[in-house]
């Protein structure tokens, strides 16, 4: 097969958690339509990539793996919060996306690229920890936890960008929350990823300024478009 690197971006601006997860399911299972096809007819037809940016409204949403329970909302209260909640198909536990976070779901088959999951979560990883270099803030991995976090290792550690994917027959969706300039109140109503005691934080809140997200997506493309030496079009 051969591999494609070019990555169709669209920028979907604020859209709604449950229109846009039909919207990614339909982009990947047109891939894995595609393979499937290729290898029934022994054919040879290119598959595409996706990457997505999104800004959701208010939403709490729970991995395959997550516990109801990290909720602390009721129904009323989610209501009350104008925010809603989704079951969904990605590894991890529970997380909230809203205004002024930048979502990001590369939807792509890795055999374009490379065929380890393990190190497609480390690219991820490190395209927001170069891009948070840019503003010299200092991200790092937190080991057993998937994510970008600060002052790992000591009583202030504090996670900055959330990831969970789904892959399957080598095709991704789902992907990261970068905290940009979100309202970090909202987290208050769930244990983030399942993890007690560990507290959540934005490039805002760290730099104490509002960060221009154009430009924060602009430098994301950057890092990720050379870690996958792919090519956004």
């Amino acid at each position: 097969m051969t591999q494609n690197k070019e990555i169709q971006l669209q920028d979907l601006g604020n859209k709604d958690y449950k229109e846009t997860w039909d919207y990614q399911e339909e982009l990947f299972k047109g891939i894995v339509d595609t393979k499937i096809r290729n290898r029934r007819e022994e054919a040879n037809s290119e598959t595409s990539n996706y990457f997505l940016f999104v800004e959701h409204p208010h939403v709490y949403t729970l991995g395959k793996s997550g516990d109801l329970s990290n909720l602390l909302l009721s129904e009323k209260q989610l209501e009350a919060k104008g925010a809603t909640f989704y079951k969904i198909n990605r590894g991890g536990d529970i997380t909230y996306h809203g205004p002024g976070q930048i979502v990001g779901y590369p939807i792509l088959d890795l055999e374009n690229f490379f065929t380890d999951i393990h190190k497609y979560l480390r690219f991820l990883e490190e395209a927001i920890i170069l891009t948070l270099a840019e503003y010299d803030i200092v991200g790092t991995r937190s080991e057993g936890e998937t994510g970008v976090w600060l002052d790992v290792g000591t009583p202030f550690a504090r996670k900055i960008c959330a990831m969970g994917v789904r892959a399957s027959r080598w095709v991704t969706m789902h992907g990261f929350a970068l905290n940009v300039n979100a309202n970090l109140g909202y987290f208050d109503n769930i244990i983030p990823c399942g993890i007690k005691g560990k507290a959540v934080t934005s490039m805002h809140a760290e730099l104490n300024t509002h960060v221009d997200e154009k430009l924060v997506k602009e430098k994301i493309m950057k890092h990720f478009s050379t870690l996958f030496e792919c090519e956004f079009v």
